[in-house]
């Protein structure tokens, strides 16, 4: 089950991971080139450095934990922490261990990861690449793949912990607490928790109250000709809704993920506002690019150019800097004074 899940999952996240390489990681004036008055700049105020705790926590080890591909895990030190995903990293660093993190993900894209050696891409980890910085502890996300790969790093001894990957807001304290419960500190991980839940909710408290905009995700590479809408499994709707919205792909009767964008599909889906990745918008040559996809001119959305662009390596992180995220989905989907 977990192969095909990664098989699944993997689709995707290995074309983000190679526009990810191709593109660079920074953001670009690109993305919002021919913008029109209702279209959002590409970058919002998600700041490009995570903010560790006060307090740098001691790990208390060996611990034994449960992952969550149901193994039990024992933990004798975590000396050489190697995350296999930017949101892994992401947590790791905030809990103030990110001196013990050897390796990243392509998309662990926060100024203080950003020398690391990458010894992943979206799914395609490489096994040979991870067992020769000797790590102590792997961290996955359970999609993390090729299961190969992760197999062999278990077989040389290595402990893998896997996180269930996440899905929405509701998972912000559960992986965090995930992590911190492996490495030792799970003080530190609740005081994360806290300081991370408390700051979503500070910015949901300030979304605008009204009629709610409908909102459509789409996953956009266009130098793979890759044109996606999200619909209820797409990751995004937990956002949406936080920031006051409605999920278009979802409310117009979209179950899977992701579905090939069509005309029809936009029609139905009539969203007043567009979420994207910023590296995806960059690639369709941003705003005046995106409308001439097909369908998307003659959506609410398209005739405003009202646009909502978060870099993709934090958009649907859901961890430690998600308020963040949240607070740039919100100020670009209102505008500063939440009148738009």
């Amino acid at each position: 089950m977990r192969r095909l899940r990664n098989r699944l999952a993997g689709a995707l996240l290995s074309v983000l991971a190679l526009t990810l390489t191709a593109t660079g990681c920074g953001g670009s004036s690109e993305a919002s080139s021919g913008t029109g008055p209702g279209a959002a700049s590409a970058a919002g105020p998600v700041t490009d450095r995570v903010e560790p705790l006060a307090e740098r926590p001691e790990p208390r080890l060996p611990v034994t934990v449960r992952s969550a591909d149901g193994e039990q895990v024992e933990v004798e030190r975590a000396e050489r922490i190697v995350p296999l995903s930017g949101s892994l990293s992401e947590i790791v660093f905030t809990l103030g261990l990110g001196d013990r993190v050897v390796a990243r993900d392509v998309t662990a894209t926060f100024e203080q990861a950003a020398q690391l050696p990458v010894v992943t891409r979206g799914h395609d980890v490489s096994a040979e690449s991870v067992l020769s910085l000797k790590p102590d502890l792997v961290i996955a996300e359970t999609t993390t793949g090729p299961e190969e790969a992760v197999d062999q790093i278990r077989a040389a001894g290595v402990p893998v912990l896997f996180v269930e990957a996440a899905k929405g807001l509701d998972d912000v304290g559960p992986r965090i607490q995930a992590v911190a419960d492996a490495l030792g500190v799970p003080a530190a991980g609740a005081e994360l928790t806290r300081r991370s839940e408390q700051r979503i909710e500070a910015v949901r408290e300030d979304v605008p109250r009204g009629e709610k905009p409908r909102v459509a995700f789409l996953y956009l590479r266009g130098s793979a000709s890759v044109y996606l809408i999200g619909g209820a499994d797409s990751g995004a709707g937990s956002l949406i809704e936080a920031a006051g919205a409605v999920d278009a792909g979802a409310a117009s009767g979209l179950e899977k993920d992701f579905t090939a964008i069509t005309s029809e599909a936009l029609v139905k889906a009539a969203p007043d506002a567009i979420l994207v990745m910023s590296k995806g918008l960059e690639s369709v040559g941003g705003v005046d690019g995106l409308v001439k996809i097909p369908g998307v001119a003659q959506t609410p959305a398209g005739m405003d150019r009202r646009i909502v662009s978060v870099e993709d390596g934090v958009l649907l992180n859901y961890g430690p800097r998600t308020d963040q995220v949240l607070e740039s989905v919100v100020t670009q989907l209102y505008g500063e004074d939440g009148t738009r």
